[in-house]
């Protein structure tokens, strides 16, 4: 029978980094995650009574979801069986599903933890279904990525999702001084340098140790006893804030983004802007996406939004960064205080869904050209009234639906921006429409 290698076993201890030796032994133990783990809820009571039930833990690296997992199959003396999406196949699967059903034949129960799990294909997540459901299997599956898109709904319906959070700085800095105090009690750290490196990690408590670690090793470098607030500057080249250019991080971020803009705040949007930069999202899709805001959201309230986005797209593909950029900001700045209507965006979806709904119907003969004698003779453009020829340039009276249609009211303009003074002038033009209508009645 295959072994599955425990590709999370710890190293032997003299070589292992230091996260894998502050692996948490106890539920206590665990950084952060009292969202879910305190002591009065369902999930920790749960695995503290060696229970064991299929679930997905969902959340950014370093958080904690293989320690869980772990500490599941140690609460319930269960086999745990790890296997990771990035380096397995269909092959390793079964011989995991074999190891856990010799483990039921002879009373043990298994843990199969399947790291990255959103990795697997179709064909390869459907592999674990019958085991979860005759119970060989507890299915422990970990992802940073929306279990909703990532994972088969027939996986997914058979599993509690639990969403793990970036740890508190305020938790990185306690695990720091402990592991520290345990590990390096020779060495002395300040208050503000633990705080910085805390800072650093941004939530991931893997990253935090391994900067501790490699801060102590840059301490055999320079000489000394003592971690400086110096160190921090070289350090800070390994710390990276949360961004995934296509995942869960970057739709939530260019999210805020928007938000912030038809909120009409110029702060908050500057500042998911700049995250976006500083994530490496390529600067041409947000100038995209404010494109869609000057239309979306603004639209005739002030049409200088659309122009002022379209203008700081072009600087961004003639010159690059940083001019681009800058005006890029310019356009987020403007399109946040400018007058707030998405009445053009709902106008035309409304007209959409008529379209859709309505079918074929002809064009009236008046609307129509009639560029030969045939069709002049068939009474195309029969009947029509040129706008200019007619008081004001309007044609009062006249329809431009389908005949079998009565007219539909889809653009309501608001009262901000420019739309204000197209509410009064089509409320004017309605008014003679009503007026001709009546005359004619007459």
């Amino acid at each position: 029978m295959s072994q599955v290698p425990d590709l999370f076993e710890s190293s032997p201890v003299d070589t292992a980094p230091l996260a894998a030796k502050m692996r948490p032994q106890t539920l206590d133990e665990v950084v952060g995650q009292q969202h879910l783990l305190a002591p009065e809820l369902p999930l920790r009571q749960t695995i503290e009574a060696g229970k064991l039930r299929s679930f997905i833990l969902w959340g950014p690296p370093g958080v904690g979801k293989t320690s869980i997992a772990r500490l599941v199959s140690r609460y319930s003396d269960a086999l745990f069986l790890p296997v990771s999406a990035v380096f397995s196949g269909v092959k390793d699967i079964r011989a995991a599903l074999d190891q856990a059903r010799v483990g039921q034949s002879q009373g043990k129960r298994a843990v199969l933890f399947v790291d990255e799990v959103h990795r697997f294909n179709k064909s390869q997540q459907d592999a674990f279904l019958p085991y979860i459901e005759d119970g060989t299997i507890c299915f422990i599956g970990a992802t940073t990525e929306n279990p909703s898109f990532e994972v088969n709904n027939a996986l997914l319906s058979r599993l509690r999702v639990y969403r793990l959070q970036p740890v508190s700085e305020q938790d990185l800095e306690s695990l720091l001084q402990r592991a520290r105090s345990r590990h390096f009690p020779e060495i002395t750290a300040t208050d503000a340098f633990i705080s910085g490196i805390a800072r650093l990690a941004d939530g991931d408590v893997r990253q935090s140790l391994n900067l501790l670690e490699l801060s102590v090793d840059m301490l055999g470098e320079v000489g000394g006893d003592t971690l400086e607030e110096t160190l921090l500057g070289p350090l800070a080249e390994s710390g990276a804030r949360r961004f995934d250019k296509g995942g869960d991080a970057f739709f939530d971020q260019i999210s805020a983004l928007h938000k912030s803009v038809r909120g009409s705040d110029p702060d908050a949007a500057l500042y998911w802007f700049a995250r976006m930069l500083d994530g490496g999202c390529d600067p041409l899709y947000i100038g995209r996406r404010c494109v869609r805001m000057a239309s979306e959201d603004i639209g005739i309230a002030d049409p200088r939004a659309l122009q002022l986005a379209l203008d700081a797209v072009a600087v961004q593909e003639r010159l690059g960064s940083p001019e681009g950029e800058l005006a890029l900001a310019q356009a987020v700045v403007y399109l946040a205080c400018a007058a707030k209507s998405n009445a053009v965006y709902r106008a035309f979806a409304a007209a959409r869904d008529t379209a859709k709904a309505s079918g074929s119907l002809d064009v009236p003969l008046h609307l129509r050209n009639a560029p030969t004698q045939l069709m002049k003779q068939a009474g195309f453009g029969r009947e029509y009234r040129y706008a200019h020829d007619e008081p004001g340039a309007f044609a009062a009276g006249v329809s431009y639906f389908p005949d079998e249609m009565a007219s539909v009211r889809f653009y309501e303009p608001t009262d901000r921006g420019l739309e204000r003074q197209i509410a009064e002038k089509l409320a004017h033009l309605r008014s003679l429409n009503l007026q001709a209508s009546e005359e004619e009645g007459e």
